[in-house]
């Protein structure tokens, strides 16, 4: 009885809700090796953690067969980590270049160009492989376009009158000129994409 995670596509949070639904402890998360780690010793194949995961990395084998089995597919998996590191909404940011404070947000919307503010909520970030990458929300967006994350607070909540996060602000010479709420998936990537660009279009009438 043993649990495999697949590292090459896991983005390996202290979050991970593997640890949370793990009945024995057998999925931790270790401080010191910043890194989720296993033991099997505890492990009693529940599957719970199959399950959890939304993008598969977690995996369990009930024989020596299937371990071996198992073992073979992730490391014949092409993918890598680095289809990770890209900022995505709704998820953790990843570039700290991206990161910025509240009290920022109106002196980085000030600039006579497309602004998009994404706020978000840390402690219920999505799984990265199941979020969407920012740069493809704004491949049609100026080459100028500029992007930032804000952890939300009640005072930003207010302030912007939003209901839920993750919530995109697009602002353009210090007016926002409409928002999108609410966490999309990358199989509605087209949705949200037209919800941006409608906005886009509407205040460029």
């Amino acid at each position: 009885m043993a649990v495999l995670v697949n590292f090459k596509i896991c983005d390996n949070a202290k979050e991970c809700g593997g640890i949370e639904v793990c009945p024995t402890g057998a999925i931790a998360w270790s401080d010191e090796d910043e890194s989720i780690v296993i033991d099997n010793d505890k492990c009693i194949s529940c599957g719970l953690c199959e399950k959890e995961c939304p993008i598969g990395a977690f995996s369990v084998a009930k024989t020596d067969e299937e371990y071996n089995k198992l073992k073979k597919q992730i490391d014949d998996d092409p993918r890598t980590t680095k289809d990770l590191f890209v900022d995505r909404y709704g998820a953790v940011g990843i570039s700290e270049f991206f990161q910025i404070k509240a009290d920022d947000i109106e002196e980085k919307v000030k600039k006579d160009c497309y602004t998009l503010i994404e706020i978000y909520n840390l402690d219920e970030a999505e799984c990265l492989l199941k979020s969407i990458p920012i740069k493809e929300l704004t491949e049609d967006f100026p080459e100028d376009t500029h992007f930032y994350k804000v952890e939300y607070d009640n005072d930003t909540m207010k302030k912007y009158n939003l209901e839920k996060v993750p919530a995109m602000l697009i602002f353009k010479n210090n007016k926002l000129l409409g928002k999108v709420e609410g966490y999309y998936t990358t199989d509605e990537k087209d949705k949200l994409k037209e919800k941006i660009n409608n906005i886009i279009k509407n205040t460029d009438k």
